[in-house]
């Protein structure tokens, strides 16, 4: 088995390389024609502007906002008001909510109660599933907050809790990363050149552990913020700031390997790496058009990525970009230079900064969020605050692929997670239409079924933390007899928690590039 990884700030596993892809991007140009995939509006307004988004293993997406930024268009459950002296806006009450959980099979959504500023924070997601969401700004820069993931459709009862002070430094626009351990990794942040772990031994630990890698890159304007960060399959973990990277063994501070990027001031490229090289050397590729701010997210076949959110003028920040970037973009690492990017169908809604994209299990990519000037402005701006809720269905939810779509049902996808182990074997029961292997001999680009384990990601600020996609070893496949278009197939989990790092994981049975129509939950522990 082996892994690999993506970067316009996110991680791509692949069964056949390691790479690592960072886009630079400024400049205006006219938007191609679209080729694939379909638009949904799911909700006008929840209220909210989606700038951190979570899914969770109980199928609900928690999403939620800074908190001193001025009415939202939600209600705090059960009449509950915040009083907060240190607020910008509303330091004599504000009684709107800033966080909601997003029920996605229901289509439906309520509010949470966040009370310190989430503004530019950080999480991922604890072995047992918790939600752990760490640092922000003002009143929120040392807090730690967990969210777990509660049982039924009908259960409202849970909500965030919050540990003042569970940090051992500010940390705004920091990043998290799982450690095979549980723990979390953080690393930088505004004028932070540290990194800690959470959750601590002693609670009363206050260590840092200086960084000076971070001190070497840091630039007077971007300063290292929101550094990415991808744990290696040796272990270490890979860190990219500004145009350097290196590979850190965090548990004895030690740098193994230190890159260097050379980006050519194209408006529109992108770096590909792969760090498991001898030498690794960056590689530069175009994309059809410029694009800062830009999500990439992995898709569950593991043979795609998309590239969606941002902006085609300007950089991140308030009111600093214009011309949004409406076409989504599939990136396909395997194909030949000048055949990976594609452009897909537009969509009519600005999602700038602040905006979010998150991966389901249904193979949808839920899309949200954008405040590109300051506080919630609804009027009177070119950009107003959107708080609406988009599904975009990749081209293999075309019902053109239908037939080739395979359906998992055994673990049962409505069911509760499944329970594995590191190197143990997993058996599952899927069907695909009986006439789908000779329309795959047909269409060609159809292969071999494949099974890939995806681990969903924190997403803010066009940066997708701990996502990753496993190709799982296929150890048999055998028609289930008497039974037709059904079959058997049996796979090997990943053999440590250098590989899959504890927690939950979505598993898709993959016919060529297309995906089941859900995934299915494990727990691998």
């Amino acid at each position: 088995m082996e892994l690999g990884l993506l970067r316009c700030r996110s991680q791509y596993l692949a069964a056949v390389r390691l790479l690592l892809l960072a886009c630079a991007c400024a400049g205006i140009v006219a938007p191609a024609s679209a080729a694939g995939g379909r638009w949904d509006l799911l909700q006008r307004s929840i209220g909210v502007s989606a700038m951190h988004m979570q899914l969770l293993h109980n199928d609900r997406v928690i999403i939620f906002d800074r908190t001193d930024f001025g009415r939202s268009n939600l209600s705090l459950p059960n009449g509950r008001c915040r009083v907060n002296p240190l607020d910008k806006v509303l330091p004599n009450g504000d009684c709107t909510a800033y966080s909601v959980e997003y029920h996605v099979a229901s289509n439906s959504f309520r509010s949470l109660s966040v009370f310190t500023d989430t503004w530019c924070s950080s999480g991922n997601v604890a072995p047992d599933g918790t939600l752990v969401q760490t640092g922000g700004w003002n009143d929120g820069y040392r807090n730690a907050r967990t969210m777990p993931a509660f049982g039924g459709a009908g259960d409202k009862s849970c909500d965030w809790s919050e540990k003042q002070d569970a940090l051992g430094a500010n940390r705004w626009y920091a990043t998290n990363q799982i450690l095979p351990d549980g723990r979390a990794f953080i690393v930088g942040g505004l004028d932070q050149l540290s990194y800690e772990f959470y959750p601590k031994a002693n609670p009363s630990d206050t260590s840092v552990v200086h960084m000076p890698f971070l001190e070497q890159t840091k630039d007077a304007v971007l300063n290292n913020l929101y550094p990415f960060v991808h744990l290696n399959i040796d272990g270490n973990l890979f860190i990219f700031a500004n145009n350097r990277a290196i590979l850190l063994d965090y548990k004895r501070d030690t740098v193994v390997r230190t890159t260097h990027a050379h980006f050519v001031p194209a408006l529109a490229t992108c770096g590909r790496i792969k760090i498991t090289d001898a030498s690794p050397a960056w590689a530069i590729e175009t994309m059809p058009s410029p694009r800062v701010m830009g999500d990439m997210i992995l898709l569950p076949n593991g043979a795609e990525v998309a590239i969606i959110n941002g902006a085609t003028d300007g950089t991140a920040g308030w009111d600093a970009a214009r011309a949004p970037s409406y076409a989504p973009v599939i990136y396909r690492p395997d194909h030949s230079p000048g055949d990976r990017f594609e452009e897909q169908t537009a969509t009519g809604i600005a999602r700038m900064y602040h905006s979010s994209v998150v991966l389901l299990r249904d193979g949808r990519l839920l899309v949200g969020g954008s405040n590109p000037h300051a506080y919630y402005n609804f009027s009177n701006v070119e950009f107003p605050t959107d708080l609406s809720l988009q599904a975009f269905s990749p081209e293999y939810l075309d019902p053109c692929n239908d037939m080739l779509r395979p359906r998992i049902l055994h673990p049962r996808p409505k069911g509760s997670a499944a329970s594995v182990t590191y190197g143990g074997k997993m058996k599952l029961e899927f069907s695909v239409v009986p006439a789908a292997a000779s329309e795959r001999r047909r269409r060609g680009r159809i292969g071999e079924v494949s099974v890939t384990m995806v681990a969903p990601s924190f997403t803010t600020h066009s940066f997708a933390m701990n996502q990753r996609v496993l190709f799982l070893e296929v150890t048999r496949i055998t028609a289930v007899r008497g039974r037709g278009g059904k079959y058997h197939v049996s796979v090997r989990m990943p053999v440590t928690a250098v590989l899959a790092p504890p927690g939950y994981y979505m598993v898709f049975v993959v016919n060529g590039i297309v995906p089941s129509e859900e995934g299915v939950w494990v727990h691998i522990q």
